[in-house]
Order: C-alpha cells, then structure tokens, then sequence
C-alpha cells in the first residue's frame, strides 16, 4: 500500500483532505438544513429535486478528488496532479453556478410555500464560503504541484531513463490516462443530474441514460487496458465510440437551448449545471480523442515495457538497473592485465 514519503507529497495529500473535510462539513449542513426545512407536499416539485442533487454532486466530487489525489501520488503521475489543481477550479466554478441554482429553486419553493421562509438566509453564507475555501485550496494545491513537477520528473528520469523521445511517449501516456479519470467525473456528474432533475424524458431516453453509465465504466478500464497492451483494435474501438459520445454531448447541449417551449422548461431547473458540465465534457473528450490517437502512434516503440507495470517506483528503490561489460584494469585476462568484466549500474 502506498505510502506519501516527502514533504510535498504529504502536503498535497493533507491540503486535498482538509479541503475535502471542509467543503463536506458546509454541504452537509445545508442538505440537513433542506431536509429539516422542506415540506412533504413538495416533495413531487422538480425544484425540490435540484438542491438535494447539486448537494450530492458537489460532496461527491470531493471524494473522487480525494481518489485521484491519492492515485496521481501513487502513480507519480504529475500531469494528473496538475490536472486536479485544474479539477479544483472546475469545482470552484460549479460551486459558484450552484449558489445562483439553489436560490433559484429556493425562490420557487417560497412561493408555495414549500420551504421555511427563513432557509436561505440560513444557508447563503456557507453556500458563498465554498468558492472562498475552493479558492485559496487550488492556490495551494498550486503551490505544492510545482514542487511535485520537479520531485516527480526526477524520478521518471530514472525509471525510463534519459531517452527524450521515449520521455515524450511516457507523457503522451500519462496526460491520456488522466483524462479518463476525469472524463469519467464530469460525464457521470452530467447523467446524475440529468436524471434526477429533468423531467418529462421518454422511458427510452431515460434507461438508456441509466444504461450509458455502466458503459462508460466498462468503456474507461478498457481504454486504460488496451493503451497499456497497445492494442490498435481496441485503441480504434475506443476513438469511434469517443466519438459517439462527443456527439450525444452536442446533442444534449443544443437540445437545451433551442427545443420547444415546454422542453427547454424541463432542462431549465438545471441548465445552466448541465451547460456548464456538457460544455467541460466535450472539450476534455476532444482532447482526449486527440491523446489517443498520438497514444496509438506510439506503439510498438518501445514505451510498453515501462507502463506494464502501473506503479512507479521510488527514488530510493534499486529495483531498476543495467548490466554493461565494462574493461577492468589490474588483474584482468589477457595481455596488459586489461579485461572485461561486469558492473552494475544501479538507479538509486
């Protein structure tokens, strides 16, 4: 089991936890607060549906992070750990939006009086903390990044060696598993609220939606296993169905702003989320359509050997070494007293 070992690494993993711990402890007290508050009677109102659903998006976005977070230590994969300095914004700008959201659903509650009048003026100030803590967590989680960036660098340095085009390759391959683990986020983050906030969808639309999930997880082990076995079949399998979802996501997306009237009132309770998660989903599958297809032009050269194997090793762990015939002098075979023997050059 993984263990952090350096000050930056701890640093990252104990800024992420507290964070995480903070940012839950204001969720929670305002779902509690909404449960307390809420009237049985509206319980059929779709806003009565939206507040409890970005709650649970937000807190379980936090716990994903706290996954990655220990993944990307792990892994010392260090475009990943930039990736969660940027996750972090994305956070910041979705806790942003849910402010507007929930004062939206609140004001329509009020107005049948399904909610205590006094519920958002209780709740607005830990609602406005969350981008505050959001903010000062990702200059921090900045700040230790970069000092991860050169921690880490040198130590895929020594596990795949000094070979710039094979560095290049090896980053290539982390920057495309990184996307999937955040592809997977923000496509479920969109499904949830998709169907637990939309109303009106056909019984086809809506078990298809339920049905994509399970998909997609199959779909990004998969993606991870075929770029590691460097299976062109899968890799191609992959980009034609990055594809269909790329357009699904469009799809979506459009449907939202220009269907008929009584549509686009059922998208309106969470448009501006799902805006804001279809629009983030389509530009990360872009580009991880972009990263597969350099993935899939680095096989067979060389990279395979290195990624077999999903743990990097430490700094301190002489695991990796060579074997070179080197001339010994003194004592050697031959004329002269030179001859050849055998040093091992370890990577510690």
């Amino acid at each position: 089991m993984y263990k952090p070992n350096t000050v930056w690494t701890w640093s990252f993993l104990i800024i992420s936890m507290l964070q995480a711990l903070i940012a839950l402890a204001l969720e929670a007290y305002v779902f509690a607060r909404f449960q307390l508050g809420i009237h049985k009677e509206a319980k059929k109102e779709s806003e009565s549906k939206t507040i409890p659903t970005y709650l649970a998006v937000f807190m379980f976005g936090y716990l994903y992070q706290l996954v990655l977070v220990y993944d990307a230590l792990r892994l010392k994969n260090t475009i990943q750990v930039i990736g969660l300095c940027l996750y972090n914004v994305g956070i910041l700008v979705y806790a942003s939006i849910q402010i507007d959201q929930l004062q939206d659903a609140v004001t329509a509650l009020n107005k049948s009086r399904f909610i205590e009048p006094e519920f958002w003026k209780d709740v607005q100030p830990f609602l406005i903390a969350l981008p505050c803590l959001m903010a000062v967590g990702t200059v921090l989680l900045s700040v230790v990044a970069w000092k991860l960036y050169d921690e880490f660098a040198w130590t895929i340095y020594k596990h795949i060696s000094a070979d710039l085009r094979l560095k290049r390759r090896y980053l290539t391959y982390q920057i495309y598993i990184a996307l999937l683990k955040f592809d997977f986020f923000f496509f479920l983050g969109f499904t949830v609220q998709f169907l637990v906030v939309v109303g009106n969808t056909t019984d086809a639309e809506f078990y298809l939606t339920i049905a994509a999930v399970p998909i997609t997880i199959v779909l990004l082990l998969l993606a991870a296993y075929w770029t590691r076995r460097e299976s062109v079949f899968g890799m191609v399998c992959t980009i034609i169905i990055y594809f269909a979802a790329l357009a699904y996501f469009f799809f979506k997306l459009i449907r939202m702003y220009t269907a008929n009237d009584k549509r686009r009132a059922d998208y309106f309770p969470a448009r501006r989320s799902l805006t804001t998660f279809a629009v983030i989903t389509i530009l990360l599958l872009i580009i991880t359509i972009a990263v597969a297809c350099s993935c899939a032009n680095n096989f067979n050269k060389g990279l395979k050997p290195h990624i077999s194997k999903r743990k990097v090793p430490d700094v301190n762990e002489p695991k990796y070494y060579q074997q070179t015939e080197m001339p010994t002098y003194g004592g050697g075979s031959g004329s002269g007293g030179q001859g050849f023997g055998t040093s091992r050059m370890t990577i510690d």
